[in-house]
């Protein structure tokens, strides 16, 4: 099998790969925000949530049921900019899952990846990244949500997390995203090989 990657395009391929797997698990666990509600830990992603309060009918009493998932619809979401987020990191992790798959590609078709590909890869790459970072620089704005709130001790706000904490996975999706925008997108530039000029 012939590669039609160089030798920093080999490199490129698979941090293009480990840039998008690390913001989309980033993504995907809802552990960006940590927090306690009733004497139990509480987290928060853009979408999901961990350990929430439920009425129990048997003692009459709202008691934390302590399992994580997605809210029950999109408007379920705490806040418009929480939906936003998830919309905007959701379409930033594709596109950068979409560029690293085709790198991987570059390892064993000889004609896949070009010079020219590689730079709209790139660009592709950086628009992805411009997204997930902005979907992490809106994420504070949905602090002030009633949710937030009663798990951050009432004293969130936004850009004020109150009793809370940012978890690691903000900063996963967030680095994983910083790598893409500053390594990987110059790395493109020289990921593909010359095309063979053909005389026909």
């Amino acid at each position: 099998m012939a590669s039609s990657l160089t030798s920093v395009g080999v490199v490129w391929a698979l941090l293009s790969f480990l840039c998008a797997a690390a913001s989309c698990v980033g993504f995907f666990m809802p552990y960006w925000l940590l927090g306690s509600q009733m004497g139990k830990p509480v987290s928060f992603g853009t979408f999901r949530r961990c350990s929430y309060p439920v009425r129990d009918e048997a003692r009459q009493a709202t008691v934390m049921l302590e399992q994580c998932g997605r809210y029950a619809s999109f408007q379920g979401i705490p806040s418009l900019e929480w939906r936003i987020c998830t919309v905007i990191i959701g379409l930033g992790c594709g596109l950068l899952l979409l560029v690293a798959l085709t790198a991987l590609m570059g390892f064993c078709l000889s004609d896949l990846i070009s010079r020219t590909i590689g730079r709209v890869a790139g660009g592709i790459q950086f628009f992805g990244a411009l997204l997930i970072g902005s979907g992490c620089a809106l994420y504070p704005l949905g602090w002030d949500s009633d949710e937030v709130r009663q798990t951050c001790s009432n004293r969130s706000n936004q850009f004020e997390l109150g009793s809370c904490e940012i978890g690691w996975a903000f900063y996963c999706t967030g680095a994983g995203a910083s790598a893409a925008m500053m390594l990987c997108t110059w790395m493109a530039c020289f990921a593909g090989k010359r095309q063979k000029q053909y005389p026909y």
